[in-house]
């Protein structure tokens, strides 16, 4: 499967796939495709042969750049690691790099994590409440609940991607857009556990879809996220309505149900 990078220094760069696979397992789940953000129209996207700018420059992307292949990132942050950190120690991490490879193999190599984003999304997604996109594939046409379910989605992509408290959309001031403000106090210490049912996770989102029966009742709108974890299926409930206590009354999550147990 692996084939040969035309770029300079292809040797360690096939070297460091065969070994960085395996750890691509451990991260978790994550998009199919990556995109470039955040880099200018008329500048490109170093790619260098390790993570940091100490390293040498091997190739280039250009910044409209779509369908990539993440390996794997670094530092590594699966949720279980994340969670056991101090707030201080989170804040001392440095800045995470990943190995991108293109869809035809014929580019390989690390770059800055904030240079990249899920393919699918727009580049305002990150900054405010989600939008119906592209990623959204069982769209309704009702924009409240087809916007309800593309929230869902973004939070778990924003878990993953982070890397710090403030980015963390658990803790203020991420939290903010995803969750109603009266319960992000209660969130302290929380997050892998209200979206997979469990402190790891080796696994994949397979689903998130607005309920099948019962969409929108009086206003609250009910989103469904279908997980496989170590081998485990499992369905997330989101519940989701307009928040009041924010401006505008943003469509916000204010309850996840799993078996046995919800939130809050």
């Amino acid at each position: 499967m692996m084939r040969l990078f035309s770029s300079i220094g292809a040797a360690a760069l096939g070297l460091a796939f065969s070994a960085l696979t395996v750890q691509a397992e451990i991260d978790g789940h994550g998009p199919d495709a990556w995109r470039i953000t955040g880099v200018g129209a008329d500048d490109v996207l170093n790619m260098r042969m390790g993570p940091g700018t100490h390293y040498l420059v091997i190739d280039q992307l250009a910044p409209d750049a779509r369908k990539l292949e993440q390996i794997t990132c670094v530092p590594l942050l699966i949720p279980s690691i994340y969670h056991k950190l101090s707030d201080a120690q989170r804040a001392d991490l440095p800045p995470r790099w990943c190995l991108m490879r293109s869809s035809d193999f014929s580019k390989a190599g690390w770059v800055a994590q904030r240079f990249i984003m899920e393919d699918g999304l727009e580049d305002g997604a990150r900054e405010g409440p989600a939008a119906a996109t592209d990623a959204s594939p069982h769209a309704t046409g009702d924009p409240q609940i087809d916007g309800a379910a593309a929230l869902v989605m973004d939070l778990y992509a924003a878990f993953e991607r982070a890397n710090a408290r403030a980015n963390n959309p658990f803790m203020r001031p991420m939290a903010e857009r995803y969750f109603f403000a009266g319960v992000i106090s209660d969130m302290h210490g929380r997050g892998a556990d209200l979206l997979y049912d469990a402190q790891d996770f080796q696994g994949e989102v397979t689903r998130v879809a607005p309920d099948p029966d019962r969409p929108m009742l009086r206003g609250m709108i009910t989103i469904n996220a279908e997980i496989m974890n170590f081998g485990r299926t499992h369905t997330v409930v989101f519940r989701l309505r307009g928040d009041t206590a924010q401006p505008g009354a943003p469509i916000r999550i204010f309850r996840i149900e799993h078996d046995g147990w919800s939130f809050p």
